[in-house]
């Protein structure tokens, strides 16, 4: 009999506590996860409009010409950038904008053309992919 009381009992509680735990809300909102993966999609668009903006510049036209490279590959294949590639490539174009915008020296520029050149290079590995 008193076997049968604790037995009851233990029922009793865990009906009383399933509800409970049943109603509570998810650790994150539809909303909170909805703005989530907006803001990592705006991100993303944000990494390759730069990387775009630098492919576009007449002197990295130049560089990637005289080089060989076709900036047409280059510029599908940042559509198809993403993760950390994606994040690698923009802040190296980021670099590279700023030392162009700044006025850089000939050592500088000579640096941002061996970084525009490894660029264009990875991306047109990853194109070919």
């Amino acid at each position: 009999m008193n076997m049968c009381r604790r037995i009851l009992s233990v029922c009793l509680a865990v009906l009383m506590i399933a509800p409970v735990a049943a109603a509570q809300d998810h650790v994150i909102g539809r909303a909170a996860l909805d703005k989530m993966i907006q803001d990592r999609l705006n991100r993303e668009q944000a990494d390759r409009d730069v990387i775009l903006s630098l492919l576009q510049r007449q002197d990295v036209r130049d560089i990637a010409a005289s080089a060989g490279l076709s900036i047409e590959k280059a510029q599908t294949a940042v559509t198809m950038l993403h993760g950390t590639t994606l994040q690698q490539a923009a802040e190296q174009a980021r670099q590279v904008q700023d030392n162009l915008a700044g006025g850089a020296s000939t050592v500088t520029i000579s640096t941002t053309t061996i970084i525009i050149v490894l660029l264009l290079v990875i991306l047109i590995v990853l194109i070919a992919k």
